[in-house]
């Protein structure tokens, strides 16, 4: 349930950039996972297919950077980074 919450978050994240930036699709996602976020980057994949499924973000590439640090402050969560787009031309 945890991680369903935390994709719900991170797509809605998605969305809004992608909306702001007339995004036609989403080329690449670079996220940074919490060294306590219980998210391996394999588990992260298989729940960002699933959540991505039908929206501008399907087949986007991951780009995943794990931290190791449980002291950082931020250690449970998942950040988005960063959106690689392809833009509808103007």
């Amino acid at each position: 349930m945890h991680e369903a919450s935390l994709m719900r978050d991170l797509m809605s994240q998605i969305r809004k950039i992608a909306e702001a930036e007339k995004a036609r699709r989403i080329l690449a996602v670079h996220v940074w996972l919490g060294a306590l976020s219980h998210m391996s980057r394999e588990h992260f994949a298989e729940h960002f297919v699933e959540a991505a499924e039908g929206s501008p973000a399907e087949g986007a590439d991951l780009k995943v950077t794990l931290s190791t640090d449980m002291q950082d402050p931020k250690a449970q969560e998942i950040i988005l980074e960063g959106l690689e787009l392809e833009t509808i031309d103007p």
